[in-house]
């Protein structure tokens, strides 16, 4: 992806003078941070100062440049942040900042905001086939839409991954550096003396629960403002995931209907115990309830008649809509009312009348 030249940029500028110190500069020349890796100590570290006040900022620990898991460990005010390796065959690292997630994919980094889309925060630029940032831009415009109440301590996360990829991969491609220069030995060993056993797979992921395996459903049906009820699952983990997604601004209304006949007495629970949690919140009791049952697409969509004196019998099917605005066309209609019967007055009258105009 390309840069915007009109985005405040940082330029990652190695010190002539000394290989363990890289400066970050804007495009004026103006130093804002400074790098400094230590290199006695007995693990990977590395400090980034305010460049003006020299003051340190945030220290970077690992077994070595290459571990999988970084602990980054913020000062004024002190933080502790784990810097995690997520991806199996691509690169994806994620960390945690004030209950959002966020995950660099090589020149991008992203806002995770499960179910919705994910938020571009900042983009870098890379020598091709090498994670060397040579420059790097933090999207305010997009941060700025989310509630973050300390950004320069993001900020300072977000460039202190960058830098710890630098030295992961200059430490990948020294190791295979020298593994080319170094000749070929007993070339005549059998291939048995130079077979190593095959690396174990890596462990599966474990099973996501609650609220997080209602929302993996939810994505595998392609469905986002509707949830559709399911054997599996909780009543309080639909209710909750319901909730997650009328909390957003852009969310008018969500969509709730079962997956099955079975699932009918499960909808209306999970609707209620939405509405609870969101009494519970705080928050006005203004939404507004729209309820669909037996709907068939060759038939269309019937509404609950409560003034009906039918026999009642439990649907099949049910919709129910939980929407911040009013949604007229689904605002069932009043049923005309049927004239009362004629009686033998009535008759005889009409028959007089009919008389009178003969």
């Amino acid at each position: 992806m390309s840069l915007d030249q009109n985005l405040f940029t940082l330029v990652f500028t190695p010190s002539k003078d000394d290989p363990n110190v890289i400066d970050l500069v804007d495009t004026n020349g103006v130093v804002h941070y400074r790098k400094q890796r230590i290199t006695v100590a007995p693990l990977y570290t590395i400090e980034m100062y305010d460049f003006m006040s020299e003051s340190l900022l945030v220290t970077a620990t690992a077994p070595s440049p290459t571990s999988k898991t970084k602990i980054l460990e913020l000062c004024n005010p002190s933080s502790t942040v784990e810097l995690k390796y997520t991806g199996t065959l691509s690169f994806r690292w994620g960390f945690k900042w004030e209950e959002h997630d966020f995950e660099w994919k090589r020149e991008e980094c992203y806002m995770i905001r499960k179910p919705d889309p994910p938020v571009l925060v900042a983009i870098t630029k890379e020598p091709a086939g090498r994670l060397k940032t040579s420059t790097v831009q933090i999207l305010d415009y997009n941060l700025n839409r989310f509630e973050i109440e300390d950004r320069k301590g993001l900020e300072i996360v977000l460039l202190t991954a960058l830098l710890t990829f630098q030295d992961a991969n200059d430490v990948h491609h020294s190791t295979l550096k020298d593994e080319r220069s170094t000749p070929i030995l007993a070339a005549h060993k059998s291939s048995q003396d130079i077979q190593t056993p095959p690396p174990a797979p890596p462990p599966r992921p474990p099973a996501k629960t609650g609220v997080d395996r209602i929302a993996e459903l939810q994505a595998i049906r392609g469905e986002f403002n509707e949830v559709t009820v399911e054997q599996e699952g909780e009543v309080t983990d639909y209710a909750q995931y319901c909730w997650n997604l009328l909390q957003d601004d852009a969310m008018l209304f969500v969509t709730i209907r079962s997956d099955s006949a079975d699932e009918v007495p499960k909808v209306l629970q999970a609707v209620e115990e939405t509405k609870r949690i969101r009494h519970k919140a705080g928050l006005p009791d203004d939404l507004h309830q729209y309820v669909l049952y037996d709907t068939l697409p060759s038939k269309g969509a019937r509404r609950i008649n409560l003034d009906n004196d039918e026999k009642y019998a439990t649907p099949k099917s049910l919709v129910v809509h939980l929407s911040k605005i009013p949604m007229p066309e689904l605002q069932p209609t009043s049923p005309i009312p049927a004239p009362p019967p004629q009686t033998k007055e009535d008759k005889k009258k009409g028959k007089g009348m009919e008389s009178s105009f003969v």
